[in-house]
């Protein structure tokens, strides 16, 4: 029975035995490990290939936005630029510079031009107190009071309506402590100790204007430090440097006062900066036509426009790379309307629309000036053409910067900036799976390489019995 069995076993696995013995090469010459490595990438190169493919695509698209997206914010840095510049603003100057400067205070400025005649600079009040042997000299205890108003030769006349200022100085207070003190007082006069070649003096300072002069009274003991510093225009050890007085001037031969060489009444929406005097030699403030180089601007504008659709309409045209996105498809309609839009909603000439401006929108969604209407609205509403090409809430840089805006946005449901948004963390997605689907690869191959390797074990000991059993029938054989 048992020699049936084995018998049978014998015919059984032997031609297993042989088939494994040809495939494995004899039990050796197998390279287990690269075969292991080779099932493993076979089991996972579909998965693997289709993210792969996936990355490739999501790295196009976010590529494509990008640069459109970037061509985007070229046009908005240049319109900007270009507005701020005041390049295309009614830029206010001076013929003689020396005399003032002049900047746009608001959206428009006015027309024409206007003589300007400065008499007189609005000055500030500056006392100089005795000296005294050090800025660390103490000058005693006390209280100082500063009283505000208009000095006329020796006379003073108080402001009431500009409230005296007490100061308290403590025992033992040094001239730097008492300069120290009527800074921090925040008076509108200012204080610093001078080194000169009397000594150390206090020297103050008000602010501009007639009305701001001031006097410095104490109640120190006199003759002690701090009274030496007590002024008045009849009294006093300190010396009055220069008077506080008012800005004097004729706009159009108009008389005109300000209490400070910044003048913003003058001229309606200019600011003056008055610098020095011209009497009897008037100078003149005009304001610079950019009519001229608005064409320039709208041309290079349309360019700008072209650039960006054109790669919007390569980029969503049929097996586009952003073919079906719907921010893409957003812009693309933005862009196309933006000819149409009222930019100037508080208009009340014909320079409303960009299209005003000569921007007109062709069929496949590009740009071209027309110049026939830019130079009839200019010519109809050369004020309202300028006011487009300000800084404000509403114009040309207005709609461009809102459409910039809206399409970078990652907050909106339909922009290119939140279509990047959700392509990158896709992206980062896949990175993880490719990182996880490379583990269980790594783990199937480390299994079969185990298997594999005990396989090879197995089958090297069946080769080493079969080989014991061949050479003991030989010998059975040879023994018949």
């Amino acid at each position: 029975m048992v020699t049936s069995t084995s018998s049978a076993s014998t015919t059984t696995t032997s031609p297993t035995t042989t088939s494994l013995a040809t495939l494995l090469g004899g039990g050796s010459g197998v390279d287990m490990l690269a075969l292991a490595n080779n099932l493993a990438t076979a089991q996972f190169s579909a998965r693997t290939s289709q993210l792969s493919t996936k990355t490739d695509t999501l790295n196009t698209k976010v590529s494509t936005a990008s640069n459109i997206k970037s061509m985007l914010l070229a046009l908005d840095t240049s319109m900007g630029t270009l507005v701020r510049s005041g390049d295309l603003a009614r830029t206010p100057s001076v013929a003689n510079a020396a005399v003032a400067t002049a900047t746009l205070t608001g959206a428009t400025a006015p027309k024409g031009s206007y003589s300007l005649e400065v008499s007189q600079l609005a000055a500030n009040q500056t006392l100089a107190s005795a000296a005294f042997g050090a800025s660390t000299e103490t000058v005693g205890a006390g209280t100082l009071t500063l009283r505000f108003g208009t000095t006329s030769g020796s006379s003073f006349a108080e402001d009431p309506s500009h409230s005296a200022v007490n100061i308290s100085i403590p025992e033992g207070a040094t001239l730097a402590d008492v300069a120290s003190a009527i800074n921090g007082a925040n008076a509108g006069v200012s204080a610093y100790v001078a080194q000169t070649v009397n000594g150390a003096q206090l020297v103050m300072k008000g602010t501009e204007g007639a009305a701001n002069g001031f006097t410095l009274e104490t109640d120190a003991a006199s003759g002690s430090g701090l009274a030496k510093l007590a002024w008045s225009p009849s009294s006093g050890s300190s010396t009055l440097m220069t008077t506080a007085q008012d800005a004097a001037f004729k706009v159009d031969g108009l008389p005109m006062t300000a209490t400070s060489n910044s003048v913003s009444t003058a001229v309606n929406g200019v600011k003056l900066q008055l610098t020095a005097t011209n009497v009897g030699a008037p100078t003149t403030i005009t304001f610079a036509d950019p009519t001229s180089s608005i064409g320039t601007s709208m041309q290079d504008l349309v360019d700008a426009l072209n650039e960006v659709m054109g790669a919007l309409n390569t980029a969503t045209s049929l097996g586009g790379d952003l073919a079906n996105d719907a921010g893409a498809r957003t812009l693309k309609r933005s862009l196309m309307a933006i000819g149409s839009q009222t930019v100037m909603p508080n208009a009340t000439g014909t320079a409303r629309t960009l299209a005003d401006l000569g921007l007109k929108t062709q069929r496949d969604g590009t740009f071209a000036l027309d110049t026939s209407r830019l130079n009839a609205t200019v010519a109809s509403d050369p004020e309202g053409v300028a006011a487009m090409w300000t800084n404000g809430v509403n114009g040309v840089f207005a709609t461009v910067d809102k459409v910039y805006r809206d399409a970078t946005s990652t907050t909106g449901t339909y922009s290119l900036g939140a279509s990047i948004s959700t392509w990158t963390k896709q992206l980062t997605q896949i990175a993880t799976d490719q990182s996880d689907l490379a583990e269980q690869q790594e783990a199937l191959r480390s299994r079969l390489a185990t298997q594999f390797t005990a396989s090879e074990t197995r089958i090297s000991s069946i080769k080493s019995t079969m080989s014991m059993l061949t050479n003991q029938i030989a010998q059975w054989n040879k023994s018949s």
